[in-house]
């Protein structure tokens, strides 16, 4: 489904800075992108008054775990594209780690299909790599709807784990495409965990699952990448150890992303949120957030994301630790990182540059991630004058909290437009929630991947 619209007198984050103007998308493409406005409405146009407004590109999440199939109680492809339109996300990339694990051509297939009854918004998936199964890794290049090959280099949630060095080598000789990487090196991981047992205490995870497990696999996958000449992206970077690292070895092959939680939280948030703030990598000290900010705003860091990886607030009042890792995220991330602009860590062109621009260039989404004519109709309007305190009620995801729960956060997407199609809106006055206005399987695609 594809749509007419047409935005009028919005502040526009255009790729060269934000000037005033309107914006018309004819058949879910962007027709005209007009600075000094003057578009006049066509018959049968959706039009937008959005005085007041920003325009943003629709948003892309690259790092989430819908749960779907598996564990609906937790999210699924409906309630996760829902909690991504309601955040401006447009396009979202699954992880392969759902029941049964996405590591051949069969569950992709059908997680695809799954996407196309239930999503509202643009979507691709990850496969799985594990010990053997480079022939399913082979069958799948090229094919829509699939964005990467997924490693667990270390353990996390599931059973995915692939960190022998003749299996690593076999991928990364054997396989096209990107390959992401959780990087946490499963030896050293395994020799400290019964160092940290009669532990109960959430810092204790930091400690255990430290900066130097990070670090010898981020540098054992960068090396991987360029002995066989492979592209790669390491996810959820978390150190400043990495970071700085990355700035002096990543070349033009290796790329990384960080999370919005990363960027927010230190040690003094881990110790008043509990098992809520509990993730694997960790979130590390002051130190390492302020470094990841240097980071990012210098280029080494190529995107922001969620690793939107939800848990019942049930599975996790168990405590630490044996809470499971993870946190919702995927509906707070852009409004979010827009509070952070607006606060004066980052511009909103900053924002857009990490948030729409990055990920589409990252995994090779063609005409995805800018106000540019000629690519796609995905596109948020957000109020950036307009403070609203978050909480749990607030929120579409099934497990119904989030970590940023007491926080006033601006820059909330009044509307949310897939292919020139609204799908989500919210007004001055009203919930904080907003309102769907697409069902499932009416908006969004398959995404396809160069």
């Amino acid at each position: 489904m594809t749509g007419n619209l047409l935005v009028q007198n919005t502040m526009m984050a255009l790729p060269n800075g934000i000037v005033e103007g309107d914006l018309r998308v004819v058949n879910g493409t962007i027709h005209t992108v007009a600075p000094n406005g003057g578009l006049v409405p066509k018959d049968g146009e959706f039009v937008i008054d959005a005085t007041g407004l920003h325009l943003l590109p629709g948003a892309i999440d690259p790092h989430v775990h819908f749960r779907d199939p598996g564990n609906p109680e937790k999210e699924d492809l409906e309630s996760g594209s829902r909690a991504a339109a309601s955040g401006g996300i447009t396009s979202f990339l699954d992880m392969p780690n759902t029941v049964p694990n996405a590591t051949n051509r069969m569950e992709l297939e059908s997680k695809i299909g799954l996407a196309s009854e239930k999503a509202v918004t643009h979507h691709g998936f990850f496969i799985g790599a594990t010990s053997n199964n480079v022939a399913d890794l082979q069958s799948i290049e090229g094919m829509d709807g699939v964005c990467g090959i997924k490693i667990f280099m270390g353990s996390s949630t599931g059973d995915l784990l692939v960190h022998e060095q003749e299996h690593l080598e076999n991928i990364f000789a054997n396989t096209g495409g990107i390959i992401a990487t959780h990087a946490e090196d499963e030896n050293r991981l395994q020799n400290r965990i019964p160092q940290f047992e009669h532990r109960t205490d959430i810092a204790a995870h930091a400690e255990c699952r430290d900066v130097e497990c990070a670090l010898l696999a981020t540098k054992r996958a960068s090396a991987l990448a360029k002995d066989y000449d492979h592209r790669l992206h390491i996810v959820h970077l978390t150190s400043g150890s990495e970071a700085d690292w990355l700035a002096s070895n990543k070349g033009d092959l290796i790329t990384t992303e960080v999370c919005t939680q990363h960027l927010t939280f230190d040690q003094d948030d881990v110790e008043k949120l509990g098992v809520r703030a509990l993730m694997n990598p960790p979130i590390r000290y002051t130190e390492d957030r302020d470094t990841l900010w240097k980071r990012l705003k210098d280029g080494t860091i190529d995107c922001v994301v969620t690793d939107h990886a939800p848990h019942t607030l049930q599975a996790k009042s168990v405590g630490y630790p044996k809470a499971p890792a993870g946190m919702p995220g995927v509906e707070t991330s852009l409004p979010l990182m827009l509070t952070h602009a607006m606060d004066g860590k980052c511009s909103v062109s900053d924002v857009v540059r990490w948030m729409c621009a990055g990920p589409a260039k990252v995994y090779g989404m063609e005409n995805k991630g800018s106000l540019i004519e000629g690519y796609d109709g995905d596109l948020t309007l957000v109020d950036l004058e307009t403070r609203r305190t978050i909480t749990d009620d607030d929120v579409w995801t099934k497990v119904g909290w989030t970590p940023y729960a007491g926080m006033e956060l601006t820059g909330l997407p009044m509307w949310t437009i897939v292919d020139g199609v609204p799908v989500h809106r919210r007004t001055q006055n009203g919930s904080f929630r907003g309102e769907p206005l697409a069902r499932p399987g009416q908006t969004g695609r398959v995404l396809r991947f160069s």
